[in-house]
């Protein structure tokens, strides 16, 4: 067994500074195990207590009759330290440390954390600042939690790893209210050494386990994170993860509209889909949608079926659904014609969907009729039903009906339970059919399970061999306009026809050779966005340039401080497209950014995101995803006739933007071309501005 598999399934635990008294905190882990029936050896440490129960107490770990595989240690920061490198001594697998006052109060609390880690050597550490973790395939209790006072949880097969060790008591209590069986828990808290990523890859391995839930802090580790999560995804076990810190008091300071655009959650979101990983926008979806998944069903498509014997529930469920995306068409003729055979009357309302069966909360022979009608019917992918206040009377057979039809198909059933009624909820769950009192819940259930259903892999890094590009004469720091596109024409993205001039006289001369109309900017690399400052004139004729540009002088100064001394004259490109493609990097690693362009780029926000792998650019299938997944895709495909755009050439771009970004690696501090015209079919792009800050 390696210290993972050890830790999780011990053999012996030895408690560190064990307590007698069941009433405080350092006394919880012992009695916790025994109260829920771990048939390991319990091994108390505690030199001034003889015996606690009926367990014999050891003076120190050296005394201790054998070598634990664990060691809880519930001493204080102060000396928790030297139990650790007793134990690593001793042996033991690994050591599970309570104690807070480490990284999160400063540098005081940095040095001991770093003192703990040296004092374990090879032994593994969960923590420190950590509530432990909770074994429930195995009734193994390694925690100090107080939801471990309940007599009883249900076992299942989600699998918990959070970052903060009071969630974990809350996730623990909350799934046994509504009967979700879990099968691991674990606190990584501070990960001084253990982390999310450790426990991911070991989950991915775990038979009791079929859906990993996670609550992030921040993931330290990417690329380890990374392979956990694809192997998880290899093995068929969908994560979820609910990221707290989604809110940015405002974007960081960046020289790019790209910096403000992705921000740290936004690349969170890119790098999370990009290794299979189901974001959870609430605390409550991050029991839900594992809820949903650990039943092992997955949708193929987005058309759903609600039945309801209440009418205002059903539209409930309907209109939320509608809201994302999720269509609910009206029954077939044939599938009609199999709910009227089921009832007599005009009870039934079956030319619509939700389709009310009125007395199918009364009638479970008619509810499973009903069930088994629509789960065989071609025109549904997944079943809602919903569960009205007769339930309330005989929640069992409710239960009972639903479960029964679950082997006839392979689709999603989950259930709407439209009373307040805790209890119904839970018996419905345990009976396998995923219950949820919110119809906001549906919907987050429904799309974490399209959302697996639909992953296809990652696509993996583009894998032709490319040839590096000479960089080794960039200049350093912000680079002007000009030198920006000059860097992105050497990667292979075209820029537009331009000139450096100093004086009117040169901007009438440049400009006579550019065509009938042109653009005047001004050329710094200190002032960024030159719109904001006067700094940009357009759709100038050549012979007004040079006016323009004493004009755009005297305009820049008053508003800027600063009088440029040089300027481009620009060739005025027409008829294309504007869309931003740039680049950011935090420490999750580097991603490319498309979206709509030009001045209102921020503005609309209409953006699409994709993280590299290290040293690799995207593959171009990726690319395309980005380009289709823009709201403004159609005006790059023909709008309303309007010429489709060169795809293809604005495929090159991004693909060479990409690779780019990889080659120059943490050289590269911002890059961004806006706008990027795409120009009609056949015509290519260019770049027609451009940022790049080098390190």
């Amino acid at each position: 067994m390696d210290a993972i598999s050890r830790l999780l399934r011990p053999r012996s635990v030895a408690v560190i500074g064990a307590s007698a008294d069941a009433g405080k905190t350092s006394g919880r882990p012992v009695a916790y195990l025994l109260k829920h029936g771990y048939d390991g050896r319990i091994l108390p440490v505690n030199p001034r207590v003889g015996q606690i129960g009926n367990l014999p107490c050891y003076a120190d770990v050296s005394a201790l009759p054998e070598v634990p595989d664990v060691g809880i240690v519930l001493l204080g920061a102060e000396r928790a330290h030297l139990a650790v490198r007793e134990l690593a001594e001793r042996g033991a697998a690994a050591a599970i440390v309570l104690a807070s006052g480490y990284t999160e109060t400063g540098g005081e609390g940095a040095r001991r954390q770093a003192q703990l880690l040296e004092a374990a050597g090879a032994m593994r550490i969960l923590g420190p600042n950590t509530i432990g973790l909770v074994n429930l395939t195995d009734r193994i209790v390694l925690s100090a939690t107080g939801a471990l006072e309940m007599d009883h949880f249900p076992v299942g097969s989600v699998g918990v790893v959070s970052q903060s060790g009071g969630i974990l008591g809350a996730l623990l209590s909350r799934a046994s209210a509504r009967g979700i069986g879990l099968s691991k828990l674990i606190s990584t808290s501070n990960e001084v050494d253990l982390e999310l990523a450790d426990f991911v890859d070991h989950l991915a391995d775990d038979e009791a386990t079929r859906v990993i839930a996670l609550y992030v802090e921040t993931i330290r580790n990417p690329e380890k994170f990374r392979a956990a999560a694809l192997k998880a995804a290899r093995a068929g076990k969908p994560v979820v993860a609910f990221k707290i810190g989604r809110s940015e008091a405002g974007a960081q300071a960046a020289v790019s509209h790209t910096g403000a655009m992705a921000g740290a959650d936004r690349m969170y979101d890119a790098f999370f889909s990009q290794v299979g990983v189901i974001r959870a926008q609430t605390f409550s979806d991050l029991l839900d949608i594992p809820a949903a998944l650990a039943t092992g069903r997955r949708l193929a498509g987005n058309r759903v079926a609600i039945l309801t014997s209440t009418g205002g529930a059903g539209t409930l469920v309907s209109d939320e659904l509608g809201m994302a995306g999720f269509e609910t068409p009206v029954p077939d003729d044939r599938t009609a014609a199999a709910l009227r055979s089921l009832q007599t009357g005009d009870h039934a309302v079956l030319d619509r969907n939700p389709i009310d069966v009125t007395l199918a909360g009364l009638k479970p022979e008619l509810l499973k009729g009903a069930i088994n009608a629509l789960q065989a019917s071609p025109s549904y992918d997944a079943l809602v039903v919903i569960v009205g206040s007769s339930s309330l009377a005989m929640p069992e057979l409710m239960a009972g009906a639903i479960q029964e039809c679950l082997p006839n198909s392979t689709k999603p059933v989950i259930a709407y339970v439209s009373p307040h009624a805790p209890a119904v909820g839970r018996i419905l769950t345990r009976h396998g059919v995923p219950a949820f009192a919110a119809a906001e819940s549906c919907r987050a259930a429904l799309r974490g399970m399209l959302r697996v259903g639909q992953w296809r892999g990652d696509p993996g890094p583009e894998d032709e061999d490319r040839e590096p590009v000479a960089v080794d004469a960039l200049p350093v720091g912000a680079l002007d306009e000009h030198q920006a596109k000059q860097l992105f024409a050497r990667f292979g993205i075209p820029g537009v026809r331009e000139s450096v001039v100093a004086s009117p006289a040169q901007a009438d001369q440049a400009a006579s050779a550019l065509g009938a109309r042109v653009v005047l900017k001004m050329l710094s690399s200190q002032i960024t966005h030159k719109s904001d400052v006067g700094g940009v004139a357009v759709n100038l004729a050549p012979e007004a340039v040079g006016e323009r540009l004493e004009a755009m002088a005297a305009e820049v100064e008053a508003r800027a401080g600063v009088r440029p001394d040089r300027y481009l004259v620009q060739e005025m490109v027409g008829g294309g497209v504007e869309l931003i493609l740039g680049m950011r990097r935090d420490a999750l690693g580097s991603a490319i950014l498309l979206g709509m362009g030009g001045v209102t780029a921020e503005l609309f926000n209409d953006t699409s995101i994709r993280m590299l792998a290290p040293g690799k650019g995207l593959a171009r299938q990726e690319a395309d995803a980005m380009v289709r997944e823009l709201k403004s895709w159609p005006l790059l495909d023909g709008y309303r006739g309007r010429p489709k755009a060169d795809v293809d050439g604005l495929l090159d771009a991004i693909v060479a933007f990409s690779w780019m970004v990889a080659q120059l690696g943490d050289r590269l501090i911002e890059a961004e071309i806006n706008p990027v015209f795409v120009l009609p079919q056949g015509q290519g792009v260019r770049a027609a501005d451009g940022v790049a800050v080098l390190a």
